[in-house]
Parts: C-alpha cells; sequence; structure tokens
C-alpha cells in the first residue's frame, strides 16, 4: 500500500483576470489549508478567455461546484441567459439556421417520414436537430431556470451564461477576499529554475524569491510562465486554421435576449453577443480592411484589433508549471469557445491535483486530456471554417484529418463520428454541421411509420404549449431575479 503525499503547500496562480481567479478560487476550495497567490500580470488584448463574456454550459456546472451562485452573477455581474445561437449566411437565402445545447434531439421532427412528408417542426423553427423546446422559447421571449429538484416542462432545456467581464471579474475579486486568497504585489525580475525543467521560483523586485509547489500559468498566449522552461514547446495550427484579424466593438445598446448570432459577411465572420450592459460585437477575417471598414461592419467605434496566430502548447504542464485557457492555446472568440476550454482545463486540474511531489505519470495524463481538448476545439473552429459558404473567405488552410473524415462521413452516410474530449455533445456537434449547411447523406433507415410518426407529432406539440405556458416572460422574470424575489423558478 503506497504512503500518503504530502498535500500542495502553496500555488501561486499567474494571471488576475477572469481565469486567474476562478483557479485560484477552485484551488482554495479543493484544498482549504493550501496557501494560494495570486500574481497580477500585465493584460493582453489577445487573452480572450480572459476577456469573454460568455462561455458554455460546462460553465454553468462549474460554478455550481466551486459554489458561485447564478443568482449572484445576474445581480452583481449582468448574467443573463443564451438557449441557442443563430447562424446567418452560411445556407442559401435568408433563412438562418440554429444550434441548441444539450443532447436531446427530437424523433418527431427528425424521422424520414417528417422529413420526406412535412410533418416535422413547422415554421418559424429552423431545420436539422435543434431543440424545438429551446428555440420555442425563444421565438417567444420565455424563459426561467428550472428548479433543480422538480420536474417541469423546461428542466431538460441546457443553456449558457453571459455576463460583463468586468462586473463578473469584480465578483471573483470578493469571493476570493473572502477565502483569504493573497495577492504578490512587485515586479518579476526573473525567474530561478529548478532541477528536473522546473520552477523554482519567481523573483520579485525589491521582494525576493517566490517559491511554491506549482505554478498555475492564467496570465494569457505568451504563456509568461511556462515559457520560462525549457520544455516549453508549440504546435502551430496555421497548416489547418487560417490566421484571423480579430477587430472587437465597445459595448452598443443593452441587449436582453435568449439567442446570440453568428454570421458569415463577404469579409469574414460577425459575431454578436447579446448583453444586458450592451451588445458585443466582433469581426474575423483575413482581409486587410481599414479602419472606416471596420467600424462600419462592426456598427461603431473599434474597442480593440488583434492578430491571432492559432495554435497550442505541445504539453500545458511543464515540471511544475501547469497552463491554462489562452496561456495553453491560442484561438479565435466564436461560439464561447476560449473560456470554455479553459475552464474544461481547471476542472480537468481539480480532479487531478498533485502532492507536493509531483509524479511524471500526472503530467502525462493531463497533458494528453488537455491536448485533445485544445485539438477538438482546433477541429471545430476547422468546421466552420471549412464549411461550403465560408471557403473563400479566409485565407487558405488545409482541413485536419479528424475534420476531414467528419465531413465525409457526414456527407455520405449522414452520421457525426465520436471526438475524444470535445466542446460539443455529440448531438451538439451534429446540430452545428448542420447549421453551417454541408450537405447530409441518408442514414440508416428508422422504422417509425406514418400513424408513429403523427403521433410523436402531436406529443411535442403538447409539449411545446406545455413549456410555453410554464415559462414567464423572460424579461419579467429577470426583474424578480434582480428585485430580489423569492420566486427564482416559476410555480
Amino acid at each position: 500500500m503506497s504512503e500518503a503525499r504530502e498535500p500542495l503547500r502553496r500555488v501561486v496562480v499567474a494571471g488576475d483576470g477572469q481565469v486567474g481567479l476562478l483557479a485560484a478560487i477552485a484551488i482554495r476550495r479543493a484544498l482549504p489549508r493550501c496557501e494560494v497567490l495570486i500574481l497580477p500580470v500585465p493584460a493582453d488584448s489577445a487573452a480572450f478567455s480572459n476577456l469573454a463574456a460568455t462561455s458554455l454550459p460546462f460553465t454553468v456546472e462549474l460554478h455550481e461546484r466551486l459554489g458561485i451562485s447564478e443568482e449572484a452573477i445576474v445581480r452583481q455581474a449582468g448574467g443573463s441567459h443564451r438557449l441557442l445561437t443563430r447562424l446567418l449566411g452560411f445556407g442559401d437565402g435568408d433563412r438562418p439556421t440554429t444550434m441548441t445545447y444539450g443532447a436531446a434531439v427530437d424523433a418527431a421532427a427528425n424521422t424520414r417520414f417528417a422529413r420526406d412528408w412535412g410533418g416535422g417542426r413547422p415554421p418559424p423553427f429552423s431545420q436539422g436537430t435543434a431543440d424545438p423546446l429551446a428555440e420555442a422559447l425563444v421565438d417567444t421571449g420565455r424563459f426561467a431556470v428550472a428548479p433543480p429538484d422538480t420536474p417541469t416542462p423546461i428542466s431538460g432545456v441546457d443553456y449558457a451564461m453571459r455576463w460583463n467581464p468586468a462586473a463578473y471579474r469584480g465578483l471573483l475579486i470578493e469571493i476570493a477576499r473572502q477565502m483569504r486568497i493573497g495577492s504578490v504585489g512587485g515586479r518579476v525580475a526573473g525567474f530561478e529554475k529548478g532541477g528536473e525543467n522546473e520552477l523554482a521560483a519567481i523573483i520579485i523586485e525589491e521582494q525576493g524569491r517566490l517559491q511554491a509547489d506549482l505554478f498555475v500559468d492564467c496570465s494569457g498566449p505568451g504563456s509568461f510562465l511556462l515559457s520560462a522552461l525549457s520544455g516549453c514547446m508549440d504546435d502551430d495550427w496555421s497548416a489547418v486554421l487560417p490566421p484571423v484579424h480579430i477587430h472587437m466593438s465597445a459595448p452598443g445598446q443593452p441587449m436582453l435576449a435568449l439567442e446570440d448570432r453568428l454570421s458569415l459577411l463577404p469579409e469574414g465572420w460577425f459575431s454578436e453577443l447579446a448583453g444586458r450592459d450592451g451588445l458585443q460585437c466582433a469581426l474575423g477575417t483575413s482581409s486587410d480592411l481599414s479602419p472606416a471598414q471596420v467600424s462600419s461592419i462592426l456598427g461603431g467605434q473599434v474597442h480593440s484589433s488583434v492578430s491571432v496566430k492559432p495554435g497550442r502548447r505541445r504539453n500545458a504542464w511543464v515540471g511544475n508549471v501547469v497552463a491554462i485557457g489562452d496561456a495553453a492555446a491560442r484561438f479565435g472568440p466564436l461560439l464561447g469557445l476560449p473560456l470554455d476550454l479553459a475552464h474544461r482545463q481547471l476542472g480537468l486540474l481539480l480532479d487531478m491535483l498533485p502532492g507536493s511531489t509531483i509524479e511524471p505519470a500526472e503530467r502525462a495524463e493531463f497533458n494528453r486530456r488537455s491536448g485533445l481538448m485544445a485539438d477538438a476545439v482546433r477541429d471545430t473552429l476547422g468546421l466552420i471554417y471549412a464549411s461550403p459558404r465560408a471557403a473563400g473567405r479566409f485565407a487558405p488552410a488545409t482541413p485536419s484529418d479528424r475534420v476531414a473524415q467528419t465531413i465525409d462521413q457526414f456527407r455520405r452516410r449522414g452520421r457525426v463520428i465520436s471526438w475524444e474530449e470535445p466542446p460539443f455533445l455529440k448531438q451538439e456537434l451534429a446540430m452545428l454541421i448542420e447549421a453551417l449547411v454541408f450537405e447530409k447523406g441518408e442514414g440508416l433507415p428508422d422504422d417509425v411509420d406514418a400513424g408513429q410518426a403523427q403521433a410523436m407529432g402531436r406529443d411535442l406539440e403538447q409539449r411545446l404549449r406545455s413549456a410555453i405556458a410554464y415559462a414567464p416572460p423572460y424579461a419579467q422574470w429577470m426583474a424578480g431575479v434582480m428585485a430580489g424575489s423569492s420566486e427564482r423558478h416559476p410555480a
């Protein structure tokens, strides 16, 4: 029987953005007796996970795991909810396609009989596998978070959250203060290396050596700590993803909405993120546009512009330094993916927190799974750039083998192959591929006859009516949450 290792005594987190703060909170929550210190580093305009105003449904689960109240995010950080993303310009005509969340695929709308004879969902619902309950709620402007312990007509509807990044960071700072997480002031003067390619200490000007058992690098694309070690190597994604110039707007008019939008324009992709504190827009392009052109597309003042050369650190954990989020991978801010990757890597680290002596097998397994996570994000983005209408609007790139295989299987057999450590469930990935309007092959025949399909359709209609009747108007429910109403969930 092996002896228990000494637990971590001190962890230093480099980066005081929202990723670093949440990492410090998570580690402190997991190891109450461990000293956790935050080392502020200069902000980076390409640190998209630190700047993110949204993520994916995994973050809702992570917040709950860490005891961060969704109500607090709504009331103190401008929080709101997204049930779906509409994609415009990826297909023919003006009709948008839709991607929702969760594993729900409604059989009534997707039987062969329904597709061939019109027994599926009627307009305004989108074609494809998107959740009709989520679409119905968005189209009627009705939603509330269902109670966790009581089945309701909307309990199966998954959602992601948005927030005001500055206010959300302020909320995390207050939580960190309450948990007695410290902060280290002073300028970094250098690094002291240890044995086996480890970081022995950070040298702080006029303060001396800052030691730790584990260093967590949340500093941004420059990987402030990880890059100090000789084992830090890079995997360049430029062959499979086009380099993109990202232009982001200052927040516009406040908007309370249950959907966000991703449009394909002649110049590139255009993302619209609704927010209670203002609509946030981003443009991703391979073209050299003038400032006036960018401002015109964004519809207002350009807040920041940055070029992204996509890639990732080959090993996110080297020695006693672990890179999270932007410090581990670099790519554009699409579909909530930057912060989702950071949070899933953080969740993995929590599951694998080492003792004060780090075992090589722990590093290897973290690097394997973290690398799979990053590569799955790369290939999710690769699907967008390889979609029929997007091809030719960005710098040339050759789809990865997995993207090519995924597209081939979808076109020939109408199926989606399984990915390891993906950001989206297999059903969600199928929704995205359909929303990108790839040609879909004929899958295996279903055994649903006309009578069964009609009965399933009637059941769907009843569930839609029940969901709409149950969910209050979203603006009304949010007003109640903001006012501190005891009716946090609909009756």
